[in-house]
């Protein structure tokens, strides 16, 4: 390495160590939050409540833990929010896998028009839609039941959008050898082109779950019972029934936190991927 290279590789070592540094601070402070809710999960009553908070518990009350759930069926909202995030997870993962497969596959006519019209429905906020998606599950006497809360939220276009752009870059050969062997659509859709798709469908699926775990507005609305109540919908009914304990409720939150925090960690690089595949990279 020449001396006059030296100043160039130390500009980059320094750059990528204030990159790192960046990064480190950003993640830093997103964290606050959280840890101020660990910490505040764990005071006692009074600490809670107090006048001048202090979020650094004076000292620790891990029986707050059993005492959220005595409150209210903390449990119950848990299992709730599994069966409403799995359940459109699945739908959605399967219809839009279908429809993305019609979309890039198969010609037929008006197929771009259509997808054109279908992939509009993205400009629509979704409070537009609130309204007509609500008359609608109760008239079919959906209201506070699974099939009302899930079914609305099994179909969306971003879903097909994704699968479709990465069904395009899937060669035809693999499908045209696989009818040449005698495959029809249908075993080439399953044999060769789902496998081959398994790193966007498991993308889509880690979306669609973490984004239905936090959903609220429509739990909130559809659901009138414990029945059916997921977890974010049982913070707020903790709140309403048992006033503002900071700390009981920061637990709850905490509880209700975990999980998704589990499921990040473990489909992370599905989680990255996706990100890096919402670009679409001009395909």
């Amino acid at each position: 390495m020449t001396t006059d290279a030296l100043p160039l590789v130390a500009g980059k070592v320094a750059a990528r160590k204030l990159v790192v540094f960046a990064c480190f601070l950003v993640t830093a402070i997103t964290l606050i939050p959280v840890v101020m809710m660990v910490l505040v999960a764990f005071q006692s009553d009074g600490e809670s409540m107090a006048a001048k908070p202090s979020f650094w518990p004076g000292s620790w009350h891990p029986e707050n833990l059993t005492r959220a759930f005595d409150l209210v069926p903390l449990g119950k909202y848990l299992l709730n929010t599994v069966y409403f995030a799995a359940g459109t997870t699945v739908l959605e993962t399967v219809t839009a896998a279908l429809a993305a497969y019609a979309f890039a596959r198969l010609r037929f006519p008006g197929r771009n028009w259509l997808f054109g019209v279908y992939l509009a429905t993205l400009m629509i906020p979704s409070q537009v839609t609130l309204i007509p998606q609500f008359v609608l599950v109760a008239k079919l006497h959906g209201i506070d039941t699974w099939p009302g809360m899930i079914l609305p939220h099994a179909f969306t276009a971003i879903g097909v959008f994704l699968l479709r752009q990465f069904f395009l870059g899937i060669p035809r050969d693999y499908e045209e050898a696989a009818r040449l062997d005698g495959a029809n659509r249908w075993q080439a859709f399953l044999r060769i082109i789902v496998p081959l798709a398994v790193p966007a469908i498991a993308t889509l699926a880690v979306f669609k779950f973490i984004g239905q775990w936090n959903n609220l507005l429509w739990p909130l609305i559809i659901s009138n019972s414990d029945a059916t109540r997921t977890a974010s919908v049982g913070l707020q009914v903790f709140q309403d029934t048992n006033g503002t304990q900071w700390n009981l409720l920061l637990m709850a939150a905490t509880v209700t936190t975990v999980p998704l925090i589990v499921v990040f960690f473990l489909t992370q690089r599905w989680f990255v991927r996706g990100i890096t595949m919402s670009g679409l990279g001009g395909r």
